[in-house]
C-alpha cells in the first residue's frame, strides 16, 4: 500500500533497506530451524523413534559377515584431508574429499588417488596447504607409496571430486578433478615405470567451466565411440555469498548450514569432439534444467550415476540433488536428454518430499526378465535413504521402497554421504554400503540423538529373502569406527578374490579397508573380469555383465561413477559363494555401450580373466 511519503527517494530506500533486513532474518531463523528439527518422520508406516547412529542399539543379525581391517598407515596411506577451516564455516568446508580406486599403470592392481582440499586466499600466515590429487601406487599386493618422481597432479585447489576415464583414446586413463572453481583436466603420458599427468584444462576446452563443480562421470552420451562429460554443480557461491548467509545455531554461532540460502546451479554436458577436446552442450542436449515458476537453475547437485537407467541401451544420467527434486535425464538415443525424474518416480521420496540427496549408487536385483533396478540414495539426517525399485511392468519407472525393504528406520538417525552396492560376503549378491557422518562439528549440543562422527553402516539381504537387514557393528572390524564419512570407493586392493574399500573424511586421514572374507568362507570361488571394449573405454562404460554359474545368474555394470565425489575400479571382482575352485563358470556375457557382444564359455574360476570386445586392440 502506498503511503503519503511514499514516492521520497530516501523513504523508499529505507522500506527496502527494511525489507531486506527482514528476509535475512527469517533466512537465518529457517536455517536453525532446518538444523533442529529438519524432516522430522511423518508417516505412520515408518513411526519407529530415532536411534542414535554412533553406538550399540542397532539390529543384530545372527548370519556371520566379514570383517574389515583399516590397513591405511600400515600399507602406506599416508594422508590427512586438509579442508581449510580456520572458524568461518564456509560450506565447502565440510563437503570435500572424493577418492578414485583404478589401474592407472596397466599391471592389474589398483592405484588409489585422494582428493585434498586447500588453504583459502586469506588465509593466515603458516596454514597448511593441500596436497593437490594424491596418487598412492599399489606394488600389487595392496601396499602403496606416492611415486618418487612428481605425478603432475600436485598443484593445491579446493579439492571436492575426481573421475577417470580414456578421454582422448589412447588406451589410458585421464583424470579430471572437481573444485570450488571450476575444474582441472589432466591427460596421462604415463611411460613404463612412470605415472605422469599434465594439465590439459585449457586444450581440452574445459578452462571455461567455473563454480563449484561436485560429482562428474565419463560416458558416451551420443554412442558416437568416444567418451563425454558430465560435470555436477552444487549452488552458486563464493565466500562473500556464504557470510551473507550467515547461518547460525543458537548458543553456538556461525554454522555448516543447507543450500537452501543458496542459488542452484546446472548440471554441465560436454561432448567429445573425437580428440580428446570437449564442447558445451548443455542446453542443446537438455541438461539447462530450471525452475518452471522462475526460470532460475534448479540443479544442487552431489551425486550422479552415468548408467542405462531404463534398459533401452544408451547411457541416462541420474542427479542426486540436495533439497531440491532429484533429477532423471532419459537419453532420447540421439545425445539429446530430456528430465523425467517426477513422473520416473525418482524425483521425490516416497512422501512426495525433496531430500537432502548426496550420494548414489544402482544394482540390478534378481534375474532374467524379472530383474529390475535398484537406486540407493543417501540422505540427510532424520531422512531415510531412498530405495528406488524399478517398477516389473514399466521399465524406468520407479518407487521408494525403503520401508518395504527394511533400510528406512536405520538410516534415519545418519546423514549419508558416500554410497555403494558392493558383494563384500563373496556371494554374488551385492550389499548396501553407506558412509556417514554429519555436517557440523556441534551438532550433538543441538541434538542429542546425533553426533558429529558417525560408523558406516552395510545392509545385506535378508535370509527369507524378504529385504535387507542391518549388520551389526561387531561384525564390520573397522569400518564400525566412527569418522565423519565423505567419499567411498571400491575395488580388490590386494588382488585378492575380494572387494575391499576405501572412505574418506573431512579433515582426517582415509581407512583403506581391507576384506577378511578369507576367514569367514575359505574354500570360496571367485572371478576378476577386466574388459578391454571394442570401442574403448567408451565401450567399457556402461557395459552390461551377465554371468550364468549352474543354476545362478549374477548381473552387473561396468559403471565407475557412483558413490559420492568418487569412482570405482572398473575391473570386476565377483563372487561366487562356496565350492569347488576347478569348476569352471559356464558362461560369461557382455553387452557393449553402443554395441557388441562377447561371450566366454567355461571361464576358470579364481582368477583373472580379460574380456575383450571384436576390434579390440590385444
Amino acid at each position: 500500500m502506498d503511503t503519503p511519503d511514499s514516492g521520497d527517494p530516501q523513504i523508499r530506500r529505507a522500506i527496502r533497506r527494511s525489507l531486506l533486513l527482514l528476509a535475512l532474518i527469517a533466512v537465518a531463523v529457517g536455517g536453525v530451524a532446518w538444523w533442529s528439527s529438519r524432516r522430522p518422520p511423518r508417516a505412520p508406516a515408518d513411526s519407529s523413534p530415532p536411534t542414535p547412529p554412533a553406538t550399540s542399539n542397532r539390529a543384530e543379525v545372527a548370519r556371520p559377515f566379514v570383517s574389515f581391517r583399516d590397513l591405511a598407515r600400515e600399507r602406506g596411506v599416508d594422508f590427512v584431508h586438509q579442508n581449510g577451516a580456520t572458524g568461518r564455516k564456509l560450506l565447502p568446508e565440510t563437503l570435500g574429499g572424493g577418492v578414485a580406486v583404478e589401474d592407472l599403470d596397466g599391471d592389474g592392481a589398483a592405484e588409489i588417488l585422494l582428493v585434498d582440499g586447500d588453504r583459502w586466499e586469506d588465509a593466515p600466515p603458516g596454514s597448511p596447504a593441500g596436497r593437490g590429487i594424491v596418487l598412492f601406487r599399489n606394488d600389487g599386493a595392496g601396499s602403496f607409496a606416492v611415486p618418487s618422481s612428481p605425478t603432475g597432479l600436485e598443484a593445491p585447489l579446493q579439492g571436492m571430486g575426481i573421475a577417470l576415464g580414456d578421454a582422448d583414446g589412447d588406451g589410458d586413463l585421464d583424470l579430471l578433478v572437481t573444485s570450488t572453481a571450476g575444474v582441472r583436466f589432466f591427460r596421462n603420458e604415463s611411460a613404463p615405470g612412470v605415472l605422469r599427468f599434465v594439465d590439459a584444462t585449457e586444450a581440452s576446452g574445459l578452462a571455461s567451466l567455473d563454480g563449484w563443480s561436485t560429482s562428474a562421470g565419463f560416458g558416451d552420451l551420443d554412442l558416437d565411440g568416444d567418451l563425454d562429460l558430465v560435470v555436477a554443480h552444487y549452488v552458486r557461491w563464493n565466500p562473500a555469498i556464504d557470510e551473507a548467509v550467515d547461518y547460525r545455531l543458537e548458543g553456538i554461532g556461525r554454522a555448516y548450514g543447507p543450500p537452501l540460502g543458496f542459488e542452484g546451479e546446472t548440471v554441465r554436458a560436454f561432448f567429445n569432439s573425437g580428440d580428446g577436446t570437449f564442447e558445451d552442450r548443455t542446453a542443446a542436449a537438455g541438461f539447462d534444467v530450471r525452475n518452471p515458476s522462475t526460470g532460475a537453475p534448479m540443479a544442487k547437485a552431489l551425486g550422479l550415476l552415468v548408467q542405462d537407467l531404463d534398459g533401452d541401451g544408451d547411457l541416462d544420467v541420474f542427479v542426486a540433488n540436495d533439497t531440491v527434486a532429484n533429477f532423471l535425464l532419459r537419453n532420447r538415443g540421439d545425445g539429446t536428454f530430456e528430465e523425467v525424474g517426477t513422473p520416473a518416480g525418482i524425483a521425490f521420496d516416497r512422501l512426495g518430499a525433496a531430500t537432502g540427496a548426496m550420494g548414489v549408487d544402482l544394482a540390478m536385483l534378481g534375474r532374467g526378465e524379472e530383474a529390475r533396478r535398484a537406486i540407493v540414495v543417501g540422505n540427510f539426517a532424520n531422512e531415510p535413504t531412498s530405495f528406488f525399485l524399478e517398477d516389473p511392468s514399466r521399465a524406468g519407472r520407479y518407487g521408494d521402497e525403503a520401508i518395504p525393504q527394511g533400510i528406512s528406520a536405520a538410516t534415519r538417525p545418519t546423514l549419508t554421504f558416500g554410497m555403494l552396492w558392493a558383494d563384500l560376503d563373496g556371494e554374488g549378491g551385492e550389499e548396501i554400503v553407506a558412509a556417514n557422518g554429519h555436517l557440523e562439528e556441534e551438532i550433538a549440543r543441538l541434538q542429542a540423538s546425533q553426533s558429529y562422527r558417525q560408523p558406516a553402516q552395510i545392509f545385506r539381504g535378508s535370509a527369507d529373502g524378504g529385504g535387507f537387514e542391518l549388520v551389526p557393528d561387531a561384525s564390520l572390524g573397522d569400518l564400525a569406527r566412527p569418522v565423519v564419512g565423505r567419499g567411498l570407493a571400491s575395488g580388490d586392493l590386494d588382488l585378492d578374490g575380494d572387494v575391499d574399500l576405501v572412505l574418506t573424511q573431512i579433515a582426517g586421514a582415509p581407512m583403506v579397508l581391507f576384506n577378511d572374507l578369507d576367514e569367514v568362507s575359505p574354500h570360496r570361488r571367485w572371478i576378476r573380469l577386466e574388459f578391454v571394449g571394442p570401442r574403448g573405454d567408451a565401450s567399457v562404460v556402461g557395459a552390461g555383465v551377465r554371468i550364468i554359474d549352474g543354476d545362478r545368474e549374477i548381473l552387473r555394470t561396468v559403471a565407475p561413477t557412483r558413490s559420492y565425489l568418487s569412482q570405482v575400479e572398473r575391473a570386476l571382482t565377483i563372487g561366487l559363494g562356496e565350492g569347488d575352485a576347478g569348476r569352471p563358470i559356464d558362461r560369461v556375457e557382455v553387452e557393449w555401450t553402443g554395441g557388441g557382444r562377447t561371450v566366454l564359455e567355461q571361464v576358470p574360476a579364481n582368477g583373472r580373466v580379460r574380456v575383450e570386445g571384436a576390434g579390440s586392440s590385444p
